[in-house]
């Protein structure tokens, strides 16, 4: 029986993401030291990100919940440049591969704050997006590699519910113009949707819980 296109394109979406995640450096699998991720955290990313993770800021994401292997994963990438931002830069190059792994498994342990869509006019349309994808334009469904509720699966894709919706808009728009490298198979995605598409995604992800 042959599969639809919508389906066979996240089906490869899904095989690139996972091979991402499966490359991810053997830093990750030793045992992380929750104290000393809390203090870490305490002394270098909670004027950003919140207390516990939950950042007030809406252009600074949630962290809190996360898994642990891409909170470590983007760490890693801030630092070595693949992931190019100036500020994220300054701070992951003064953290050890133990700071960032006691950090990320810190911040997965506490729970993360539900967010709200805000957007009446655009909900509709990133329901539509984010469960069932736009098939004609070989866009596939968010829910197929991070769940219906976003709570996404560890050790490949990311939990994205309740996130502030200038900060996925902003990282979908980055992944669009070719500003933000670090995951091909978002790049993808990203360049077939229009700035409405992705304010309306945007605003019904900080809405799952």
């Amino acid at each position: 029986m042959k599969l639809p296109a919508s389906l066979m394109f996240t089906a490869a979406i899904a095989a690139l993401s996972i091979s991402a995640f499966a490359n991810t450096p053997a830093a990750e699998k030793a045992k992380p030291d929750l104290a000393k991720g809390e203090a870490s955290y305490s002394t270098v990313c909670a004027a950003c990100h919140g207390t516990d993770g939950n950042s007030a800021i809406p252009a600074n994401p949630k962290l809190a919940q996360q898994h642990p292997q891409y909170l470590l994963k983007q760490l890693q990438e801030f630092k070595s440049g693949k992931r190019n931002n100036a500020v994220m830069l300054g701070f992951a190059t003064a953290l050890s591969d133990d700071d960032m792994r006691n950090i990320s498994y810190w911040l997965a342990s506490k729970p993360g704050k539900p967010g709200f869509a805000k957007d009446k006019d655009l909900v509709a349309l990133g329901e539509r997006i984010y469960r069932g994808g736009i098939a004609d334009r070989q866009i596939p469904a968010c829910a197929g590699c991070h769940s219906p509720n976003g709570a996404g699966i560890p050790s490949q894709y990311p939990r994205l519910s309740g996130q502030h919706a200038d900060y996925s808009a902003a990282q979908l728009t980055a992944f669009r113009d070719g500003i933000r490298k670090n995951n091909l198979a978002m790049t993808q995605i990203a360049a077939k949707l229009n700035d409405r598409e992705i304010r309306a995604v945007s605003d019904y992800i900080a809405g799952l819980r």
